[in-house]
């Protein structure tokens, strides 16, 4: 049997082309760990700590933090999958509002031909109105102005492959966490709900620039249709109106 291989940190950091100094510190924060330890009590990264490092360096070149980095692998997300999943997305908009487009070239004939569009025409012209776009941002409509859309639209946009892993991975493995903590009895005044609490608040500002009517539009369409907002088809209304109101004493808590 072949003995696998390992590294200490100033050969790997060398491979790797990062700093031993780096290397400490993504370890003092938990994000990379030698999980090794020889008989003579020297630490060393073993083939696993290299597959890990690689999977932070992918995720870091797309723009991400290393706190969303430590959270994405901490949620066992392949980066592979998360941007295949990503692609499908656009792919599915990008087929909705082609088929939108061939609707609307039709009323455009018919009208340039002096005709009055058909009723069949201007409603399947309305079904591919609703079916641009996913679940999600469909309840976002519900509550938010089309500029409102916009802002978080281009914002997303500037973020590239990033919005993806915020909104789909990120976000939601915070309110899980926030989830657990609750049902564990921790108050919500906690320096552990706090932080989740600020990275939320963090994303929120990200997302829609600290605009409290896009955040608490964005809040009401979590609690009108969080099967829409979370890709959870078994999501119900009020599902989450407990945890809603211990991340807000959470925060009115900061504040004090």
């Amino acid at each position: 049997m072949t003995a696998s291989m390992t590294w200490r940190v100033g050969p790997l950091a060398e491979a790797s082309g990062l700093t031993v100094r780096t290397l400490h510190h993504w370890d003092t924060i938990g994000l990379l760990s030698p999980s090794r330890r020889t008989a003579g009590g020297h630490r060393e990264y073993t083939e696993d700590d290299i597959d890990r490092l690689y999977q932070v360096l992918a995720l870091r070149s797309l723009g991400l933090g290393l706190e969303t980095i430590a959270v994405c692998l901490d949620s066992g997300v392949d980066p592979t999958r998360v941007l295949r999943d990503h692609r499908a997305g656009v792919e599915a908009s990008l087929a909705a509002l082609d088929a939108l487009r061939q609707r609307l070239l039709h009323i455009e004939e018919q009208i340039a031909d002096g005709q009055r569009p058909t009723t069949e025409a201007v409603l399947a012209a309305l079904r591919a109105t609703g079916a641009a776009g996913s679940p999600g941002e469909r309840a976002l409509r519900q509550h938010l102005d089309g500029d409102q859309i916009q802002v978080l639209a281009t914002r997303a946009a500037a973020l590239g492959p990033t919005a993806h892993y915020l909104l789909e991975i990120e976000w939601p493995e915070l309110y899980r966490r926030a989830e657990a903590l609750r049902k564990a009895g921790k108050p919500p005044t906690d320096a552990s709900v706090r932080k989740l609490v600020a990275r939320m608040d963090e994303l929120s500002v990200l997302f829609g620039g600290g605009d409290k009517k896009i955040s608490g539009g964005v809040r009401a369409a979590w609690r009108e249709d969080p099967a829409a907002m979370s890709g959870d088809a078994s999501a119900v209304p009020g599902q989450w109106d407990d945890l809603s109101t211990y991340l807000d004493a959470a925060r009115a808590g900061a504040r004090a």
